[in-house]
């Protein structure tokens, strides 16, 4: 039986870390007849988690929600109708908690884990059993609670727009070392692709070349990386680019992308500034500049037999925090002292 009482953060207010708001007797929520009760292992930071709190998150938001949309547990107890699932069962939450398939929708955006539903940066949550997927086998939590949103994004940038999915022999490029693009080399690799990675450090492109990259590129030496990545495959331009910096690397990602070539556009980390691409920046170098919002259910479990068949294991940073600690490890991230994904130990 679940204890009454758990350990949990809230987001109360926008503007710094500061709103994060810790509670060691907050109530252990109850379950519904569709729901799942899960226990949580592990947990894991997105840029999005940070830019909630600190204020600037372009998407469905509540306040006072419990943040974190990247979680792995045990089920602990399941409501009367559910069948998808069972006490003692491992699992990982999905992102969008109504996005079970096909294209996002005015409904299911608005369903964001971490965002307008609690989310997983506590001891106990409850889920609707459609907003759970089964933790690959060959994963512990940790592993399993870094999927949820990088690994997903990532998955959605190389496979989710028909007709130019990654296949073997593409080139795809990636830019730095936080979880999404690192997912993107592994994943790009896995299926036989080629990769370009671009970094701020020399040490961190050593890391990056040990994950399976073939070129990598130090942006800060080289300020024209975009020019250098496609010289890199012979004029022809780059397949596949997940683009992560905004504004600040765009114009960079359209010198670089081929003919016909995608450019996922799915965050902004570089900041934003007044000299943005235009529209037909895509036009002029014939492209899709393609924005996306992680994925559905089903891309998850897609996802997740290639993590299994490939027995791939996500790149957990070094350092890794406990529940108490949130606030340092927001800071630890928005300071980019992380390579791979940042996680929390729930259980003790």
């Amino acid at each position: 039986m679940a204890p009454t009482t758990q350990k949990q953060w809230r987001v109360q207010g926008t503007g710094s870390f500061e709103n994060l708001k810790f509670n060691t007797e907050a109530p252990v929520p109850q379950v519904g007849d569709n729901d799942v009760l899960v226990k949580f292992h592990g947990a894991s930071l997105n840029y999005r988690d940070l830019i909630i709190a600190a204020g600037g998150y372009p998407f469905p938001q509540e306040d006072n929600v419990v943040p974190g949309s990247d979680g792995a547990g045990v089920v602990e107890a399941v409501g009367k109708n559910v069948h998808r699932f069972k006490t003692g069962d491992k699992v990982v939450t999905q992102f969008n908690q109504g996005h079970i398939a096909g294209p996002l929708d005015n409904y299911s955006i608005a369903t964001g884990t971490g965002g307008v539903i609690d989310g997983t940066l506590q001891q106990y949550g409850v889920y609707n059993e459609q907003g759970l997927v089964p933790l690959p086998s060959n994963l512990n939590f940790i592993e399993g609670a870094s999927l949820t949103c990088a690994g997903l994004t990532a998955w959605n940038g190389l496979y989710g727009l028909e007709g130019k999915r990654l296949t073997p022999g593409n080139w795809v490029l990636t830019q730095g070392t936080g979880g999404v693009s690192i997912f993107a080399v592994q994943f790009a690799k896995a299926a036989g692709a080629r990769v370009i990675a671009t970094t701020s450090s020399n040490e961190k492109g050593e890391k990056l070349k040990a994950l399976g990259a073939d070129h990598v590129i130090n942006y800060r030496e080289d300020p024209n990386w975009g020019e250098t990545a496609k010289k890199i495959t012979g004029g022809v331009g780059v397949n596949h680019i997940i683009e992560v910096g905004g504004p600040n690397t765009l114009q960079q990602s359209l010198k670089a992308i081929c003919l016909e070539g995608v450019i996922s556009v799915i965050g902004f980390i570089g900041g934003t500034n007044d000299k943005q691409p235009t529209l037909l920046d895509a036009l002029v170098n014939i492209c899709t500049v393609r924005g996306l919002y992680v994925g559905s259910r089903q891309q998850f479990e897609e996802m997740n037999a290639a993590i299994e068949t490939n027995n791939i294991k996500p790149v957990i940073d070094e350092k890794v925090f406990t529940l108490d600690q949130l606030k340092e490890a927001y800071q630890y991230q928005w300071d980019q002292r992380h390579f791979g994904k940042v996680a929390v130990k729930i259980v003790e």
